[in-house]
């Protein structure tokens, strides 16, 4: 396995809830901190979204290593971002014995 190429700078997010002052909440995304990574897109889909047409594109997303419970080890509900594009994250695993990296299976949606 050769070692991935780590050329893209994401934040990592974040979800949290904030009172909306109405007895209800408004989610929020709290910046954790920028990581580097290496970014690989599947086959994508179409859906159609509240009257909407989306593209769904899920992407590899390779990140240096952490240990589990490691703020900087992203989770499954987190986000990266790369400016206006957000990768929702569903999946998180070790993708060598060692921990060196992680890959993580996230979901790009884009409003067509």
């Amino acid at each position: 396995m050769s070692a991935p190429r780590l050329n893209r700078r994401l934040t990592l997010e974040s979800p949290g809830r904030v009172s909306d002052g109405a007895g209800g909440f408004v989610e929020t995304w709290t910046p954790l901190g920028v990581v580097w990574a290496e970014l690989t897109a599947r086959t994508g889909r179409a859906l159609q979204v509240a009257a909407a047409p989306v593209s769904m594109v899920p992407y590899q997303i390779v990140v240096r290593g952490a240990p589990s419970g490691h703020p900087e080890r992203p989770i499954p509900e987190q986000r990266f971002r790369d400016g206006g594009r957000v990768f929702h994250i569903r999946s998180v695993a070790e993708r060598d014995p060692e921990g060196r990296h992680l890959v993580c299976m996230a979901d790009e949606e884009v409003v067509a």
